[in-house]
């Protein structure tokens, strides 16, 4: 068994300086953590891997191909391989778990 805790995480990103924390990768799939602070600007670009997000914390939209959705804790959006998407419009710093399948290479 791996096992993490959120908070852990969430402590490790910060201390990173980095926006993001890949803390699992095997040859299925990774898992990291994502993170964007209110106002900020998105700079992902579309990757080789489908990926699914699940928002932690914070509030913001999200554009996947030229579909525009609200997003906020609980929310779980699955983005196909190659499609662009950004989250946009970041109202409270954001917290975002993201998986890609097979792993990000």
């Amino acid at each position: 068994m791996i096992a993490f805790e959120t908070n852990t995480l969430i402590e490790q990103r910060t201390q990173s300086g980095k926006l993001y924390l890949e803390f699992l990768s095997v040859p299925d799939m990774s898992m990291g953590l994502y993170a964007l602070k209110a106002g900020a600007s998105d700079p992902q670009r579309p990757h080789d891997q489908a990926e699914a997000y699940y928002i932690i914390s914070g509030r913001g939209q999200i554009r996947v191909g030229d579909e525009d959705r609200a997003v906020q804790p609980g929310s779980i959006i699955y983005v196909a391989k190659h499609v662009p998407h950004k989250f946009h419009s970041i109202m409270e710093d954001m917290q975002i778990l993201v998986f890609f399948a097979p792993r990000e290479s």
